[in-house]
């Protein structure tokens, strides 16, 4: 599954995980994607939608 927003483009960032005595080692965080049905030019199409721009999408549909 890719763990990239078809939307905005969110994707995976990195960081660090920073332990209790301060020793830093490299991590990453995935953006949390849905797949759900989206229509894109006219057409129902399957996409991964990360939950940010989900929720913005149910905001534009009440109004």
């Amino acid at each position: 599954m890719s763990k990239v927003c078809s939307i905005c483009g969110k994707g995976t960032m990195s960081g660090n995980k920073v332990s209790h005595s301060n020793i830093k080692t490299r991590r990453s965080w995935t953006a949390n994607v849905q797949k759900v049905d989206i229509e894109i030019d006219g057409k129902v199409r399957n996409a991964y939608v990360c939950t940010r721009c989900l929720r913005t999408m149910k905001k534009a549909d009440k109004e």
